[in-house]
């Protein structure tokens, strides 16, 4: 993946895509479009039709293969206990969809009680079918996703991502920008190579100015449950999330083991939550979410403020 340029003007600089800086940057044609510079209509339906969406949140991750997926339905999962809370969960991997098979929705479109599920993955024919498209497209996609789903009144909006920092995540945030995103969630495991990606993909999120709820630690560790000794299976050479989240003054939301309850889990489409309530990963869950959730309602309390102010 390349790192988005050091002194990248911003999408929304009449310089985008045309500054010496953006040669060779991946989203240099998106920028160079006029995207960025020239609104598109479709931000102010959009927003409209996010009005009643409270709280939007973008799962994100350097790396494909982390979790990210994984994390964005068990939040989802999580969310939805509250039996008074409405959630919808966005998959946005156009490429990748791997949503509906983690909820146990392949073949169908699901909207039940208070969690709804949309993804490209109910367009397929079937569920190998190769989505081979190219950056506008999926954007259309995106688009269509936000402003013509019926989302209704909904507590919590998780948007799923595709690994990197690609034309995807520039349309989500472009699309969202008016609507209110509350943050990103970043996904690493504990390994430098994750990391390095890790460190782009938040350099991206300051880049857009979107913010950054926290960075999560997935796999950290595998706890033996014969002889309970804990293992690094991916061993965190450079510090791990915590000394990289230090560094780069973000915060640490928690660290998921690995169990692998929860990759059975996904291949049923159940709740891992659920299933394994007492498992220390169940647990490290519940506190991430807490956490996200107090993030929203904090970032919610400021807004009130200041448009009251």
């Amino acid at each position: 993946m390349e790192e988005v340029p050091h002194d990248c003007p911003g999408a929304d600089s009449a310089q985008a895509g045309r500054g010496a800086s953006c040669q060779g940057c991946p989203n240099q044609r998106l920028c160079a479009s006029g995207a960025g510079a020239t609104p598109d209509p479709a931000i102010e339906e959009i927003k409209e039709k996010m009005k009643t969406v409270k709280h939007k949140i973008l799962v994100l991750s350097g790396k494909g293969g982390v979790g990210k997926s994984t994390f964005s339905a068990h939040l989802a999962h999580g969310l939805a206990e509250d039996e008074n809370t409405q959630i919808a969960l966005l998959d946005i991997d156009i490429c990748g969809p791997s949503i509906p098979k983690i909820m146990g929705l392949e073949g169908e479109q699901y909207m039940e009680d208070n969690l709804g599920v949309m993804s490209v993955g109910f367009l397929l024919s079937s569920p190998d079918d190769a989505v081979i498209w190219r950056g506008p497209k999926k954007n259309g996609m995106i688009k269509q996703f936000l402003r013509d789903v019926d989302w209704g009144e909904v507590d919590y909006l998780i948007v799923d991502t595709p690994p990197g920092t690609s034309d995807e995540h520039l349309s989500v945030v472009q699309y969202l920008a008016a609507a209110h995103i509350d943050g990103a969630v970043i996904i690493t495991t504990p390994q430098e190579v994750s990391l390095q990606d890790v460190r782009k993909e938040i350099n991206f999120c300051r880049k857009v100015k979107l913010p950054i709820i926290g960075v999560v630690e997935n796999m950290s560790g595998f706890i033996c449950p014969k002889c309970k000794k804990e293992s690094q299976i991916f061993p965190p050479t450079t510090g791990g999330a915590e000394l990289m989240c230090k560094d780069l003054e973000v915060p640490l939301l928690g660290r998921v083991p690995l169990d692998p309850v929860i990759g059975k889990n996904c291949d049923k489409g159940q709740s891992f939550l659920i299933d394994a309530p007492d498992s220390p990963a169940t647990l490290a869950y519940r506190s991430i979410i807490q956490k996200i959730q107090e993030f929203c309602s904090l970032h919610q309390s400021e807004e009130e403020n200041l448009i009251s102010s």
